[in-house]
Parts: structure tokens; C-alpha cells; sequence
């Protein structure tokens, strides 16, 4: 079993197909989960999950969104995490390169969905884009010790993984790893050790070389382990095995 941590299959790129992408996952044993962006994308997730018993979800706002999010927000958060296939609330964070949402009102959201978190018991996905010291320092004041973290799609320095992996915060990681300018997200996996490492393919987006510009699906997740194999100097089952068994505890996947 392989598990991608981290898709949309609630995107419309998948809106023609995605019975048969279902199909292609099941038949090579990997389970991917569906991550939210926003009340109504959390709610599109959870019913792809009722369809397909090899999807599970996360639901969240993502920063993108924080500013149309209703003040009342944590009360739909409330019910919709309580799907019995919602494993964490996510993905929710900072993103500083795009600022679709004012800066201020993405870190008064991020922080109220860590709270639903906390109520609940959940883990969190972050999405942090240059927003790193923000990021951490929300992480550190609201959720570190309290809550299993996880930096989805990770694109910060050396030093800071540094940082995140003496806290025990997880990282997932998809294509962008095996791009030809991915010099430092190389060098952060090669550090960082596999018990704190997870697949993903933040599809269908960042599809990985030799694929890159179509469309990603979880079915390339291939690719990554392999070049995650490669730096780190391990088998390929050795990758799987290990990427797998992290997903399953931090997530609760039995």
C-alpha cells in the first residue's frame, strides 16, 4: 500500500474522469487523501469519500480563502470534521507569495482552525509559503506538543527544516523534488529523517519528471519515491514501507 497525503480530487480537472482515476489507484494499492480549501470544497470531498472507500479527507480553509470565510466558520468546521473519514483539519497555513488573502486575517483563521483541531483531536496539514517565521511561530504558541503538525508540500530552507524536525513536525513530499531546480528541497530530504517524512502529489498539480505540465494524479507518486530512494540511499520498498506506516499513525488510517 502506497498512501499520497495530500490531493484534490474535488478540482475540476478531475471533474470528467474521476471514476476512472479512482479505478487506476485502487488497482495499484494507493490510497490518497482529498484535502479541502474552503467550507463548500470540504463538503464536494466528503461526498467523493462516500464514493470511493480508498479516499479519505481533510477539511479546512486554506489561506487562499481565509478572507471569504464566514465569521461563524468554526461552527460548519465543527460538524463537517466529524465525517468519519476526515482525518485531519487541513489544508489551512500561510501563503505570502500570492496574499489572495490579507496577511492578518490568514493568520486569524489559521489560528482558529488550530483550535478546531485541538477540540477535536485532529492533526493539522499546513500550507506555508513564504510565510516560514509566521508559520512556526503560530505553530510553536498554538499547536506544537498539543497536536501532530504536518507541512504539506514542503518549500522552505535547510535551516528551518532544521528547526521543524527538532519539534517532530512531519513533511510531505511531492514532484517538485524530482525538478531540475530542486537543489534545497533535495538537500532537506536527504536531512531529514524518513520517520518524519510522507508521499504526496498535491494533485493535480506539480506532476513529476519526466510528466511535468499534464496533469498529476496519485498513480505518480512512482517517481517521487523513487527519487526519494535515490537520495536518501534506500530501496524503494524501504521508502514505501516507511512513508506508509508514518501516514497510517499520524492520520489514523487503519
Amino acid at each position: 500500500m502506497i498512501i499520497d497525503v495530500h490531493a484534490h480530487y474535488d478540482d475540476e480537472a478531475f471533474l470528467n474522469d474521476l471514476e476512472d482515476v479512482m479505478a487506476r489507484l485502487k488497482e495499484e494499492n494507493i490510497i490518497a487523501i482529498s484535502s479541502s480549501s474552503s467550507i463548500e470544497s470540504s463538503k464536494e470531498n466528503i461526498e467523493i469519500a462516500k464514493k470511493y472507500d480508498n479516499i479519505y479527507i481533510t477539511v479546512g480553509i486554506h489561506p487562499h480563502e481565509a478572507k471569504d470565510a464566514p465569521n461563524d466558520f468554526e461552527d460548519a468546521l465543527f460538524e463537517l470534521a466529524r465525517f468519519e473519514k476526515n482525518v485531519a483539519i487541513g489544508e489551512i497555513g500561510l501563503d505570502y507569495h500570492y496574499d489572495f488573502s490579507p496577511r492578518d486575517v490568514q493568520r486569524d483563521v489559521f489560528v482558529r482552525q488550530i483550535e478546531v483541531a485541538k477540540v477535536l483531536n485532529l492533526p493539522i496539514v499546513v500550507h506555508s509559503r513564504e510565510a516560514h517565521k509566521d508559520t512556526l511561530d503560530i505553530l510553536k504558541a498554538h499547536a506544537i506538543g498539543k497536536i501532530p503538525v504536518l507541512i504539506h508540500c514542503y518549500s522552505g530552507s535547510v535551516e528551518m527544516s532544521r528547526i521543524l524536525r527538532k519539534h517532530g513536525i512531519y513533511i510531505s513530499v511531492g514532484g517538485v523534488v524530482t525538478f531540475q531546480n530542486a537543489k534545497k528541497l533535495v538537500e532537506v530530504v536527504k536531512e531529514y529523517p524518513l520517520e518524519l517524512l510522507m508521499l504526496e502529489t498535491d494533485s493535480p498539480y506539480l506532476t513529476p519528471h519526466p510528466h511535468r505540465g499534464k496533469r498529476n494524479d496519485s498513480t505518480y507518486l512512482k517517481y517521487v519515491i523513487q527519487k526519494i530512494a535515490q537520495i536518501k540511499e534506500v530501496s524503494e520498498d524501504v521508502v514505501i514501507e516507511k512513508t506508509t506506516q508514518n501516514a497510517k499513525n499520524f492520520f489514523g488510517i487503519k
